[in-house]
C-alpha cells in the first residue's frame, strides 16, 4: 500500500521526535550518574588531603605538600562540576552549603600547611578546628550524597554504592590511622558523637567487601575484588589493632592501593550494568 506524502512526512516528524526524546533521556541519565560520580569523588579527596596533611605536618616534605594539593584540586573540580550541573537533583542552597563548608576547609588548611612551612611545626589549635571541620565536611557532603541518591533521577546499583562507602570508609580510616601516627590532635578528629571508631569502621569495611563480592563475578572485575580482599587482609589487624604492627608507610600505600582498586571495581560494575 503506498503511503501518501503528507502522512510519509508526519511519520517521519513522529520518529524523529522519538529519536531526540530517546537521545535527551540518555543524556539526562548519563549527566545525572557522572552527577553523583563527581559528588562521590569529592568525599574522597577531601578525607586523602587531610591524610595527607598529617604526614605532610610531621615531615614537612615536598612530596607530601604536592599530594595535598593534588587532592585539594580534585575536590575543587570535583564541586564546580556539581556546582556546574544542570540536573537539578540538588538545588542551589543545598550546594551553597556545601561549597561554603569547603571554602572553610581550604582556608583552614591552608593555614595550617603555612605554620608547618613557617614555623617547622603545625598549631595545635588550628589543626584541631581543622580536624572538626573535616568531620562537618565529611557529613554535608555524606547527607547530600543521600539526597541525590533519593532523587529518583538516579538507578543506583547496589554493588557499585557498597563499593563507594567502601572507598568513603577507607579514606576516612586512612586520615584517622595518619592522625593517630602524626599528630596530638587524634582524638579531636574523633571526638565527634556521630563519628566511628576505627576498629569498627574496619569491620564495616569487611560487610562492605562482603556485599561486593557478593554477586556473579568473572575476568577483570573478579581480579580486582580478588585484589582488594587480598591488599585488605595484609592490613586488616593494623586497623582494628592499632598500637600492634604500626608501620604507617605501608599501611598509607596499600590502603591508597586498596582505593584505587575500588575505582577499577567501581568502573568495571558500572560498566556491565
Amino acid at each position: 500500500m503506498k503511503i501518501s506524502q503528507p502522512r510519509a512526512r508526519s511519520l517521519a516528524a513522529a520518529l524523529m521526535l522519538l529519536l531526540v526524546t530517546s537521545f535527551t533521556v540518555q543524556a539526562q541519565e548519563v549527566a545525572s550518574t557522572e552527577f553523583l560520580s563527581k559528588l562521590h569523588q569529592f568525599r574522597i579527596s577531601n578525607y586523602m588531603s587531610l591524610d595527607a596533611y598529617y604526614r605532610f605536618s610531621a615531615s614537612g616534605g615536598t612530596e607530601t605538600l604536592n599530594e595535598i594539593v593534588a587532592n585539594i584540586n580534585e575536590a575543587n573540580d570535583a564541586m564546580n562540576s556539581v556546582s556546574d550541573s544542570k540536573t537539578g537533583i540538588l538545588s542551589a542552597e543545598q550546594l551553597e552549603i556545601l561549597n561554603q563548608e569547603f571554602d572553610q576547609f581550604k582556608s583552614l588548611m591552608r593555614s595550617n600547611i603555612n605554620d608547618v612551612r613557617n614555623t617547622g611545626y603545625p598549631d595545635l589549635r588550628l589543626v584541631s578546628d581543622m580536624a572538626n571541620q573535616a568531620v562537618t565536611l565529611g557529613q554535608a557532603a555524606n547527607e547530600l550524597y543521600v539526597v541525590a541518591q533519593d532523587s529518583g533521577q538516579i538507578e543506583v546499583d547496589s554493588r557499585v554504592e557498597a563499593a563507594r562507602s567502601a572507598a568513603v570508609t577507607m579514606a576516612q580510616m586512612m586520615a584517622k590511622y595518619s592522625a593517630r601516627t602524626h599528630s596530638q590532635v587524634a582524638q579531636t578528629f574523633q571526638g565527634s558523637s556521630s563519628d566511628v571508631a576505627l576498629d569498627e569502621q574496619a569491620r564495616q569495611f569487611d560487610a562492605l567487601l562482603s556485599s561486593i563480592q557478593n554477586g556473579n563475578t568473572s575476568g577483570e572485575l573478579k581480579s580486582a575484588i580478588d585484589g582488594l580482599s587480598t591488599k585488605w587482609q595484609f592490613i586488616r589487624g593494623s586497623y582494628i589493632n592499632f598500637n600492634e604492627n604500626n608501620v604507617a608507610f605501608v599501611i598509607d600505600r596499600y590502603s591508597k592501593s586498596i582505593l584505587d582498586g575500588l575505582a577499577t571495581t567501581i568502573g568495571l560494575l558500572t560498566n556491565s550494568a
